[in-house]
């Protein structure tokens, strides 16, 4: 995984599989998977999936780079603790995928709890054949 820093604050993780690595054919099938570990972890809950692409372009003056063909986000939680009022800021979390040409990048926000982050990462890594 690659840690970059978006926008000089954002740290995200992406993960660039080449398509000739994995068995995932398609976004929507590596976020059926996601939906599967999410669904089976004890602790995370399934919130929805998000049509980047399609919301895009939709949109009067949306603009998606030639080179991505698709691009959908699942949101889920990992929350078990409301220790602060404010932890909502960081929650839920999304795991974005991205199909292009010849890969699929997925992508995370850095999680504030190492677990949580790490569980994601494993996830991502999976998808690898």
């Amino acid at each position: 995984m690659k840690k970059t820093i978006i926008k000089e604050k954002y740290p995200v993780y992406s993960l660039e599989i080449q398509k000739t690595e994995t068995s995932y054919k398609n976004v929507s099938e590596i976020i059926a998977y996601f939906k599967e570990l999410i669904t089976n972890d004890p602790v995370a809950v399934n919130i929805g999936i998000f049509d980047h692409y399609e919301h895009t372009e939709n949109l009067e003056n949306g603009e998606i780079s030639d080179n991505i063909l698709d691009a959908k986000n699942i949101v889920f939680c990992f929350g078990q603790k409301l220790d602060n009022p404010i932890i909502l800021a960081v929650r839920p979390r999304s795991i974005g995928v991205v199909e292009t040409n010849t890969a699929f990048i997925i992508s995370f926000l850095e999680a504030p709890m190492e677990p949580a982050h790490n569980k994601m990462e494993k996830w991502a890594k999976d998808l690898v054949s």
